[in-house]
């Protein structure tokens, strides 16, 4: 044994506390720059950004999940040599953040009204100081390989430069306009939002039928928005309709207003709903606007921002829902309501950020004619230069950019990148660049409005390397290698980068491949929600488990595109194999493993040197092939599999044959131990950072598995030790499995007598022996039991071991239970009758029992075979 390598054995713990080394590793790696992106490096670029998290969140297991993958990718291209950029930071978060500051001034009995503009805008970046970006720190805990020193924030000066230069390159292109258009509402955070901000559910509402006119003139509608009514300038049939043609054309009363409205034709009616016509609100339903655009239809609107009546007498002052009440009672008392349906279920947007119903409203507001955008973000995946992975979530991509209308990027918000856009006392308007002085004078004015949070997140591939100016690190690393995000912000991010980045970068994509991954459930599949009291903090996993727990688990349930449910029984077991590899390697240095000098030629080696060393080469090849593909699962599968079974379970139990025996064979196994656990250490490490460091450097002697060089497959392969080695694992788990079928314990000795002449096992008799308890048959020896497997034979004298008439009683009972089992299945799916109306799964899981029987009936049949006789 190797005296230094026994000495670094003892400098290891006799166990692995994760939480005694996870912390000082990381401040290790940041302090000598690993993470670190040199733009002045002659090393092939590879970059990755952060999906910025908001300024006002935690790490969830979401974080948790997506940023396990990306360090993984990150890591990996760093040990292979390339200049690894991890660029990360943080989004403003306008609604958000807003609304968190707004909340601590509640407390204080205040509004953002009471402080002004300037002030509540420096009362949001003091709480930004003090309490926000929390979530860095968990990185840290988590131990993302991010550059540190290039971390920004999408409201920093050079991203708001970045923002202001491309909204003047926009407005000057026209693709940027105001215009009055029907918005999303939220009468809670009073600004307008996306519609990829809202969320749509089903809530209980009501249907309500109303006949607007008199007599043979009169029409019913129905709504489930009565309060809207008072705003109608039309009711609209359609053209092709015989039982309104005569009506076409002419006014009708609208109910208690006193105003009379034209009844329209118009193809986008369904007459085949309700009752063929439809009341027309063009200030408050964008179906409604649009129809109100080709007929010239006048906009009355009738709530103000907080959703509030502001029109006709009775009603106003009244909140929507109050108002709807009212209206109906009003309209009842009238005898104008036909029909009345409670509940009424249908599917209604809420605000994604506070949960209020959403009101479409006429609305002034900026506008990105996304047309040409689009198209190009939709071309640059349909001509290759961006490929999205899985394939199948193309489709996806394509219905969303095919079919993207005008986003609405104005904000009436106070915390954001302010629109800058002014306006003059004569109706002028001036959009103003970065470089350039906003007009000044009596009667000039900023637009109020903020920009959409995503409209500076769009930028984040190109405005965090520096763009509008053309820095060293904009050369280096634009377009980014690879973006990794869930398929969730497909349209709300993805799609606005592919947009804004073709556009800005003269039709250079931001990414050349888009990795989508889906969302972390509960163990059960089930959404984590707190609402349904499943969600789980990463931070109380990795402080019981350890980090490299959490994340190995993440990754291993990781397929594309695919939901990953998440349990913690799962990350238990990671944690157990993060044990295994600490033991195994553990009892490696004490044992002497070595990464000294080169590996002896291979006739110098055993079968199992040999064996080993060609799977760990198929191994290292199999993983290179699914980080490719971003088989995340696969490969963790690939790894976990490889280490447990194959070198802890089997490679390290032979070698202690061989180095019990000493002699040159030993000393190679020590070397091939050794190179084994390098290279697993190596592979295993962009997914468990901390063990594999901590284990690597003391087994090497070396700086940092970090900066090491990723294993490459050497191209040895021993397909006939492959074979020798599958043989000898044949015979012992054969009988293993007849130890615990005879219920020996897993330690308990036995004689035996081993046949071994003639196969390839001849060579492996002490492994044998070792690796099954058994031990040389002695002078009267007498066996008992004969087990013939893979040309050999196991002849094992049983005797005083077990109770061989109560063995044979259970197993003969076992047996009676089996074979009656396939009786019965058997005359199941003998009887044509019950066939004939059996449902296809019922027939197959009978088909299951009956075959799973007969397993058991040879099984048990076998097992009273080998038991000795009398």
């Amino acid at each position: 044994m190797s005296t230094s390598a026994g000495d670094e054995a003892a400098t290891l713990p006799t166990t692995y506390t994760p939480a005694d080394v996870e912390g000082e590793l990381y401040e290790r790696w940041v302090e000598r720059g690993y993470f670190s992106a040199d733009a002045k490096s002659d090393k092939p670029p590879f970059t990755i950004v952060i999906p910025p998290p908001n300024v006002t969140g935690s790490l969830h297991l979401g974080h948790a999940f997506e940023h396990t993958l990306i360090d993984a990718l990150v890591r990996r291209k760093r040990m292979q040599g390339y200049e690894a950029l991890w660029q990360p930071g943080m989004d403003h978060a306008g609604i958000a953040t807003q609304n968190v500051v707004e909340r601590e001034l509640a407390k204080e009995g205040k509004s953002r009204h009471d402080l002004g503009r300037e002030a509540f805008v420096e009362r949001v970046w003091k709480w930004k100081a003090e309490s926000g970006g929390q979530i860095s720190g968990q990185m840290r805990r988590l131990g993302d390989g991010v550059d540190w020193s290039r971390e920004r924030f999408t409201m920093d000066e050079g991203l708001s430069q970045a923002v202001q230069t491309i909204f003047k390159k926009l407005f000057d292109d026209e693709l940027i306009y105001r215009a009055e258009r029907i918005i999303n509402w939220c009468p809670r955070c009073l600004t307008a939002i996306s519609d990829i901000e809202v969320e749509y559910q089903d809530d209980d509402g009501e249907l309500v039928s109303i006949r607007y006119g008199e007599g043979e003139n009169s029409i019913v509608v129905a709504t489930t928005r009565a309060e809207t009514m008072l705003g109608d300038t039309a009711v609209a049939v359609h053209p092709e309709d015989e039982r309104y043609k005569h009506l076409v054309g002419t006014e009708i009363e609208l109910p208690l207003t006193g105003r009379r409205i034209p009844i329209v034709a118009d193809a986008h009616v369904d007459p085949e709903f309700g009752t063929g016509a439809v009341k027309v609100t063009p200030a408050h339903d964008p179906n409604d606007f649009e129809i109100g655009q080709r007929h010239g239809l006048p906009n009355i609107a009738v709530m103000d921002e907080h959703a509030v009546i502001t029109v006709h007498g009775p009603f106003l002052g009244l909140d929507r829902l109050e108002a709807r009440s009212a209206i109906v009672a009003a309209l009842r008392a009238e005898g104008r309501i036909v029909a009345e349906k409670r509940p009424y279920v249908h599917s209604v947007g809420h605000c994604s950020r506070c949960k209020t119903t959403i009101e479409p409203r006429l609305s002034m507001q900026w506008w990105v004619k996304v047309g040409p955008l689009a198209k190009a973000a939709g071309d640059a995946v349909r001509d290759g230069k961006v490929k999205i992975h899985p394939q199948e979530m193309e489709k996806r991509y394509f219905d969303w950019v095919d079919n993207l209308h005008d986003w609405c990027i104005s904000r009436q918000l106070w915390w954001g990148h302010r629109i800058p856009v002014w306006y003059g006392p004569n109706g002028e308007v001036v959009c103003v660049g970065p470089d350039e002085q906003p007009p000044a004078g009596e009667g000039w004015h900023q637009d109020t409005d903020v920009l959409d949070t995503w409209f500076s997140s769009g930028l984040w591939p190109f405005s965090t390397l520096g763009w509008p100016e053309q820095t060293e690190s904009l050369a280096k690393f634009y377009p980014n290698s690879v973006l990794v995000t869930g398929y969730d912000i497909l349209f709300f991010w993805v799609a606005r980068m592919m947009m804004f980045g073709l556009y800005a970068m003269d039709g250079t994509p931001p990414f050349h491949t888009i990795a989508l991954h889906g969302m972390v459930r509960d163990q059960n599949g089930k959404k984590m929600s707190k609402s349904f009291g499943n969600v789980v903090n990463p931070l109380d996993w990795m402080d019981k488990y350890g980090s490299d727990a959490l994340r190995f688990t993440l990754a291993r349930g990781a397929n594309p595109g695919v939901d990953v449910p998440i349990g913690e029984d799962w990350v238990q077991a990671a944690r157990n194999f993060a044990n295994k590899i600490w033991n195994a390697t553990r009892f490696a240095l004490m044992n002497g493993a070595t990464v000294e000098g080169p590996l002896p030629a291979p006739e110098e080696l055993t079968a199992a040197d040999r064996w080993i060393l060609s799977r760990l080469n198929s191994t290292v090849a199999e993983v290179d092939g699914l980080y490719e593909d971003y088989q995340f699962s696969k490969l963790s599968e690939a790894l976990y599999h490889f280490a447990w079974d194959e070198v802890f379970d089997w490679y390290v139990e032979l070698s202690k044959t061989t180095l019990a025996k000493g002699g040159p064979q030993a000393d190679a196994a020590r070397r091939v131990l050794g190179e084994v656990l390098d290279v697993t250490l190596r592979l295993l490490h962009p997914i468990v950072p901390f063990v594999t460091e901590t284990l690597w450097t003391t087994l090497t002697g070396a700086e940092s598995v970090v900066i090491a060089d990723w294993p490459k497959d050497s191209g040895f392969r021993d397909a006939g030790a492959e074979a020798e080695i599958a043989t000898l694992q044949q015979v012992v788990t054969e009988v293993r499995r007849f130890r615990t079928d005879q219920g020996l314990k897993p330690g308990q000795r036995v004689p035996a007598a081993l046949e071994l002449d003639g196969t390839a096992l001849a060579a492996h008799e002490d492994a044998i022996r070792s690796l099954l308890r058994l031990t040389a048959p002695e002078e009267g020896f007498s066996a008992t039991a004969s087990l013939p497997v893979a040309g050999a034979t196991v002849s094992l004298d049983l005797s005083g071991t077990i109770d061989v008439a109560a063995e044979r009683k259970r197993l003969a009972k076992d047996l009676a239970a089996a074979e009656k089992e396939k009786a019965q299945t058997t005359a199941k799916l003998g009887n044509e009758a019950f066939l004939a109306k059996a449902p296809d799964e019922v027939v197959a899981k009978i088909k299951g029992r009956q075959e799973a029987a007969e397993a058991d009936i040879a099984r048990i049949t076998a097992q009273l075979a080998a038991l000795p006789q009398g």
